[in-house]
C-alpha cells in the first residue's frame, strides 16, 4: 500500500496564486511588440501622422490584450477566496468551495461550489510551470478543507 501524497503546510493568509511565468511572458511580449510596431511606424516616412497613430493604437490594443491575459489570480484570505478571472472577480466564502481540481490535461483549477455549479480559477494554470500550478492547487485545496466544508475526494 502507497502512503498518500504529503499534505502541504498550509501558508500565512493573504496569499496571492499567480501563474508567474505565464504572466511574465505575456507582459514581456507585449511590451517588445508595442516598442516593435512603434519604431516601425516612427521610421517609415511615407506614413501620414494618422496611419503613424493608427499603428501605435493597434500595438497598445495588442498590449491591451496580452495585458488582460496575464490577470488572472486567485487570493486567499480568512474570510474566503477572490478569483480573478479574465474579465470578471468572484468573492467566495472558504463554505462556497466544496473541492479544489486540477486533473490532468484540466488548463486551469476549477472549484466545485456548494450551489452545483463548478467555476474555473485560472490563477493556477500548470501550462508553463506545471510543478509550481500542482503545488498551488494542492495548497488551495488544504486551505479549502481547512477554512471551509469541503472534503477531499481523491
Amino acid at each position: 500500500m502507497s502512503a498518500p501524497a504529503p499534505r502541504p503546510e498550509l501558508p500565512t493568509l493573504p496569499v496571492t496564486f499567480r501563474p508567474t511565468r505565464t504572466r511574465v511572458v505575456l507582459l514581456t511580449v507585449g511590451a517588445a511588440m508595442f516598442l516593435v510596431i512603434t519604431a516601425v511606424a516612427l521610421t517609415l516616412e511615407q506614413l501620414s501622422p494618422g496611419e503613424r497613430a493608427s499603428f501605435v493604437f493597434t500595438a497598445l490594443l495588442f498590449f491591451g490584450v496580452l495585458a488582460l491575459l496575464s490577470r488572472p489570480k486567485i487570493v486567499a484570505d480568512e474570510e474566503g477566496v477572490t478569483v480573478v478571472n479574465l474579465t470578471r472577480t468572484r468573492r467566495l466564502s472558504w463554505a462556497e468551495i466544496l473541492r479544489v481540481n486540477l486533473r490532468v490535461g484540466d488548463p486551469w483549477v476549477f472549484l466545485d461550489l456548494s450551489d452545483g455549479t463548478s467555476m474555473p480559477a485560472l490563477g493556477i494554470q500548470p501550462g508553463i510551470a506545471k510543478q509550481q500550478a500542482i503545488r498551488d492547487a494542492r495548497t488551495l485545496r488544504a486551505l479549502a478543507e481547512n477554512h471551509g466544508t469541503g472534503t477531499d475526494i481523491g
